[in-house]
């Protein structure tokens, strides 16, 4: 971890703001890509610490707990990919393009590892609710994005959003854990295409 920039007359407490806030992201990240590829059970707050080179106190500091260090992980993860407010009533082939970016920018790695940590359960009752809430409220954010109000929406609406979540999941998998060709190596303008025949179909308003 860099030390906090402090040179150039800058405040201290500023400095040590920012120190703060990348320590936080970075152990977002190191937890994040440890809960998607070995699970929550199996990843310990030691481990998480011990790859990031931070001391094991900051993750209560931070997260409260290891259940709120994944709690984090996921919210960011929808906050991260997921459609912004913004995106909110755009037209499809605007999601579309969100969503092939996401999938194929730059970064795409860790992309995949954000969504992978969706598809993971838990084993733990508590933890799973989480990743059920969040998958809910992905939903949620898709739905919106595509124009439809996710205060008010149908049964079938949801499900189609649902099933828009786990094509996004599905290319998410193979693209993060084999060489499918040509999906795993389709880039963004490839991408955008096949998914906004996908979004149409589902999500059309």
């Amino acid at each position: 971890m860099t030390a906090p920039e402090t040179t150039g007359g800058s405040d201290p407490a500023t400095a040590r703001r920012r120190d703060a806030a990348g320590t936080r992201r970075l152990l977002l990240d190191v937890a994040r890509r440890r809960f998607a590829t070995n699970g929550y059970t199996a990843t310990t707050v030691r481990d998480v610490t011990d790859e990031a080179g931070v001391n094991v106190a900051l993750v209560s500091r931070y997260f409260t707990s290891k259940e709120g260090l994944f709690e984090a992980c996921l919210t960011s993860t929808v906050a991260e990919f997921g459609p912004q407010a913004s995106d909110a009533g755009a037209a499809d082939e605007d999601l579309a393009g969100v969503l092939a970016a996401q999938l194929a920018g730059p970064g795409g790695q860790e992309q995949s590892y954000k969504l992978l940590l969706l598809l993971r359960t838990s084993g733990d009752e508590r933890a799973e609710q989480i990743r059920l809430d969040i998958l809910d409220r992905f939903t949620d954010a898709l739905a919106a994005a595509a124009g439809h109000d996710p205060g008010d929406l149908r049964p079938d609406t949801r499900l189609r959003a649902e099933m828009l979540l786990c094509t996004l999941l599905g290319v998410a998998l193979l693209r993060a854990t084999t060489t499918l060709a040509p999906l795993a190596g389709a880039g963004e303008a490839a991408l955008r295409d096949p998914l906004d025949d996908v979004v149409r179909a589902l999500l059309r308003t």
